[in-house]
């Protein structure tokens, strides 16, 4: 995808340096700086500290970490402990661990002479698969929005919270990926932005890189979507997901269950979009993911430019007052209308998934 003009993808290995560069997102929307990753924990850090983040890019990114790992140093218990550190570095994506597990079961049995050219090889092919998935998703995507408007003859108001977007993945996005598509084709669609307290990662992020490829979008308070649902001015629903059980049930950004809610009573479809890699075939009960619990600070301060043209962080909470910032809320199956996936558009159920992922 385009950042001022440019075609960009979000992480990519530089050959001539032997660094992973990465889009350093904590500096979107006012700056936009190219960051490298030289070691395992700039890796861990650049999880940690959401330099990078959404569940297909932190996969990628925890890949390419093992590649790092072996770089700085080709030693079986240090690569070990590396992956195990690199799993704990964000608990609640399940990419995360997919990939670092993919990672090392590929390198079981390769001779330490071979052993970074085969990690290189595989780090690369998880994030290409990771592309075409959310190409694959959007193409599935499109036929959603292509009923609306041949129904509807006019402009699709479609509604995402968070950023699911090319930001979250290696490119295309899962939630936006429809969105870029039909775009692409011609179709006029606007975007409600949920604005997504308290990082902000839709109106910092999924409006940035709408803005670049010239969609029309709207950035709206969290808040804003059931009334805007009450005044039918909203078509769809489509979200992203760090966490898809096998029974259907979501797991997604803070303040997705009440926008699945919101879209159940007043009758919007509501759609998530995610790749293969992104779905939990063990876990049986949601009571069971861990939700990860960020520091109050991303609650109580928030970034913003001053009349100089520098990004500040201001406090705006009462200093004797205390908050508690649960990152991630789950949207039972029920309130899903269909999930979106690179093989195609299922029920939110584990019926319905096996059916696609025999």
């Amino acid at each position: 995808m385009k950042i001022e003009g440019k075609e960009y993808r979000t992480i990519w290995f530089d050959e001539k340096n032997q660094t992973v560069k990465i889009i350093d997102q904590t500096k979107l929307p006012h700056q936009f700086i190219i960051k490298d990753l030289k070691t395992v924990k700039d890796a861990i850090n650049a999880i940690k500290i959401m330099e990078v983040r959404g569940a297909p890019l932190i996969g990628g990114t925890a890949a390419y970490g093992i590649v790092l790992a072996i770089m700085e140093k080709n030693d079986p218990n240090f690569i070990k402990k590396s992956s195990e550190d690199l799993i704990k570095s964000r608990p609640t994506a399940i990419n995360l661990k997919w990939a670092v597990d993919r990672m090392m079961k590929k390198l079981t049995g390769i001779n330490n002479n071979e052993l970074l050219k085969v990690a290189l090889d595989e780090a690369k092919t998880i994030c290409d698969e990771d592309v075409k998935f959310s190409e694959n998703i959007g193409l599935n995507g499109l036929k959603i929005i292509e009923e609306i408007y041949n129904k509807k003859k006019d402009t699709v108001n479609i509604l995402t919270h968070c950023n699911a977007g090319w930001l979250a993945t290696i490119n295309w996005g899962t939630a936006t990926s429809p969105i870029y598509h039909a775009h692409k084709k011609g179709i006029p669609v606007h975007v409600w932005v949920d604005e997504t307290r308290p990082r902000n990662q839709g109106a910092n992020l999924t409006s940035y890189e709408l803005n670049e490829e010239d969609i029309p979008n709207t950035i709206i308070a969290d808040n804003t979507g059931g009334i805007l649902m009450q005044r039918g001015e909203v078509d769809m629903c489509i979200v992203g997901t760090d966490r898809t059980l096998s029974t259907g049930d979501v797991c997604n950004k803070i303040g997705t269950y009440l926008k699945a809610l919101a879209a159940y009573d007043n009758k919007v479809p509501f759609y998530v979009a995610l790749p293969s890699s992104t779905i939990d075939w063990d876990t049986k009960d949601f009571k069971d993911i861990p939700i990860e619990e960020r520091s109050s600070e991303e609650l109580s301060h928030i970034d913003g430019l001053d009349k100089k043209g520098n990004v500040e962080k201001v406090l705006i909470y009462p200093k004797k007052s205390s908050s508690i910032n649960l990152a991630f809320d789950i949207t039972p199956a029920k309130f899903v209308t269909s999930l979106i996936t690179e093989k195609g558009i299922c029920e939110a159920s584990e019926e319905g998934l096996k059916g696609l992922f025999k």
